[in-house]
């Protein structure tokens, strides 16, 4: 069996996020990624994420959508980072958080925005729902980012246990997410 790669999709926006970040922590380029050196500062921007309110407007043809979506605390937003530029859609490796010291690896064995389609993903906390706009807080995505779906985070669809990480993906997560 072989990939399609000739397919074609065509999405629509069904939404729009409003945040306060302007500029990505992690810098597309040709070559790869580039990240802010100071790991402080990174955590400071994690922090700022962690704690921000950001509003995400949802189409109005699409407000109907959105019944029932209060009873959840958490959602999974799936949005398109609009600011990787074109030019850096055909890295296929990279090293994770633009470091040295960590392994060139398959752009699938990261979750670096910098992919052949900039889809990105995060869970958020469901703060208030207000006609067609959530307020979330945890959104790391840059201003105007147009939103392509929205899911309900339920814990029990996600593995909790025999998940495994590579050694450079924990050291990320204990410098930067503890």
């Amino acid at each position: 069996m072989t990939a399609q790669t000739d397919t074609r999709l065509s999405l629509s926006p069904v939404g729009i996020i409003h945040s306060d970040i302007r500029t990505p922590i992690i810098k597309p380029d040709p070559k790869g990624i580039q990240t802010k050196k100071d790991p402080d500062e990174i955590k400071a921007h994690l922090k700022k994420i962690k704690d921000a309110v950001s509003r995400i407007e949802i189409r109005h043809d699409l407000a109907d959508a959105l019944t029932g979506i209060e009873q959840y605390s958490h959602l999974v937003i799936l949005y398109w980072a609009h600011r990787v530029p074109e030019k850096t859609r055909s890295v296929t490796r990279v090293r994770p958080m633009g470091r040295k010291e960590n392994p060139k690896v398959g752009i699938f064995s990261t979750a670096s925005p910098v992919r052949p389609n900039p889809i990105l993903t995060t869970v958020v906390r469901l703060a208030a729902v207000d006609g067609n706009t959530l307020r979330v807080t945890g959104l790391d995505a840059v201003d105007q980012s147009p939103v392509l779906d929205i899911k309900p985070y339920v814990r029990e669809f996600y593995p909790d246990n025999e998940t495994r990480i590579p050694d450079w993906m924990d050291r990320i997560v204990r410098e930067f997410m503890i």
